[in-house]
């Protein structure tokens, strides 16, 4: 079930939120998860993460998770029964059911909107699918929202799962430090972000900003959010418009 919208009212107070991963391959996320800001955050107690194998909820000694498409068609497509089964088990974790997340070309498009949303949930299930996909009843019955990270296809859910994971990280608070990070980054505000520099303050010619180096906050300030606009404006002109019509 894609929901356009979203569907319950958000909890502002997270200060953690627990993510559960149903994969076929949870060894994709060992070491991507495993450095800088996610790590630190999972240190802290601030992302609890946990992966689950796909595989371990099939019935059959072959543990069998995909079947040929009814109708025909190329490609496996992954079993109703074992996907329902493994996040009913799963979700029964924890007394947060959690929102379920299914990564899909056909989804909702991951912006900075989403993001923020979704950071403020206590509980994210996510499913990665393979191969053609999944049985659409999984879809109907069982996922609160499809997400996808682009218009194009990759071999699976793993990759769109780590974007998700990471973005939403950033906006636990506490995971970067710094409070105001997330505020002066890119799509904040709905622009992209000013240039930034750093020293020396001139290399083979090339200088740093005037304004920049003057201590002037109010002028720095100025500077920054009209580098904004001009680059949003050139850059994402989509952006732009839409900025300019919520102003």
């Amino acid at each position: 079930m894609w929901l356009p919208c979203w569907p319950a009212p958000l909890n502002t107070e997270i200060d953690r939120v627990r993510v559960d991963v149903l994969t076929l391959f949870p060894d994709a996320f060992r070491g991507p998860l495993d450095v800088s800001m996610i790590a630190r955050a999972r240190a802290q107690g601030l992302l609890d993460l946990h992966l689950h194998d796909i595989r371990e909820y099939a019935a059959d000694r072959h543990r069998t998770v995909d079947d040929y498409p009814f109708g025909g068609g190329q490609g496996m497509v992954m079993k109703v029964d074992v996907l329902d089964q493994a996040l009913m088990e799963v979700q029964a974790l924890e007394a947060t059911a959690g929102t379920v997340i299914y990564l899909s070309p056909q989804g909702r498009l991951l912006d900075d909107s989403l993001v923020r949303q979704l950071s403020r949930e206590p509980r994210l299930i996510l499913v990665s699918g393979r191969y053609e996909g999944v049985d659409e009843r999984f879809l109907e019955h069982c996922v609160d929202l499809e997400v996808s990270i682009g218009d194009y296809v990759l071999t699976g859910g793993e990759l769109p799962a780590m974007v998700l994971i990471d973005a939403v990280t950033r906006h636990i608070p506490g995971a970067l430090g710094d409070e105001q990070s997330p505020e002066e980054e890119s799509f904040a505000g709905g622009l992209l972000e000013h240039p930034q520099y750093t020293r020396p303050a001139e290399y083979r010619g090339w200088q740093v900003p005037d304004v920049l180096l003057s201590g002037h906050h109010a002028n720095i300030e100025k500077w920054k959010q009209e580098q904004r606009l001009a680059r949003t404006r050139l850059r994402r002109p989509d952006l732009f418009e839409r900025y300019r019509e919520g102003e």
